[in-house]
C-alpha cells in the first residue's frame, strides 16, 4: 500500500509541475482569482508563484506568491502540447540532439535550446529553426 501511495503522490507532483510556464487561473478560498504564468509550485504545500499576474479586477502584478493555505483550485487556461510528438519532429531536423523530460514539460535541443508549452528559449540559428518548427507544430494543433 505504501508503494502505491508513493506512486500516486509522485504522479500528482509530476502532473502539477507540468503546469509550470503555462497560463493558469488560481481560485482562492476567499473567492479571489488570479491569472498568470505559473513559474513554480510546491506540490506538497500547494504554494503557487505567478509571473505577469492579474486579479479579477484587472490589477497587474509582475510577480505574485499565493500561499497554499488559500489555494482552492488551479485551472490551466491553455491546451497542452504533445511534447513527445514535437520531439519526434525535432529529432528529424536535429538527429540525436533532442532530449525530452515530460515530467518537467521540457524538450532540450543541442544542450542549449529549451522548449516548453510556453515557447522556445535560446538564441542563434538552432534556436531560430526550433522556434519555426514549434510555431508550425502549435499552429497545426489548433
Amino acid at each position: 500500500m505504501v508503494k502505491m501511495t508513493f506512486a500516486i503522490q509522485h504522479k500528482f507532483s509530476s502532473d502539477l509541475l507540468g503546469f509550470q510556464d503555462r497560463k493558469v487561473l488560481v481560485l482562492t478560498t476567499s473567492g479571489k482569482s488570479f491569472e498568470g504564468i505559473m513559474k513554480s509550485v510546491d506540490p506538497d504545500r500547494m504554494h503557487v508563484f505567478l509571473q505577469d499576474a492579474k486579479d479579477e479586477g484587472g490589477q497587474s502584478y509582475p510577480a505574485l506568491f499565493i500561499p497554499g493555505t488559500i489555494v482552492q483550485q488551479i485551472v490551466v487556461e491553455e491546451k497542452a502540447i504533445n511534447l513527445q510528438a514535437l520531439a519526434e519532429i525535432l529529432e528529424k531536423t536535429f538527429p540525436r540532439m533532442v532530449k525530452v523530460d515530460e515530467s518537467g514539460g521540457l524538450i532540450v535541443v543541442a544542450d542549449r535550446v529549451r522548449v516548453t508549452a510556453a515557447g522556445v528559449t535560446g538564441v542563434g540559428p538552432t534556436a531560430d529553426k526550433v522556434k519555426k518548427i514549434y510555431e508550425d507544430f502549435v499552429k497545426a494543433q489548433t
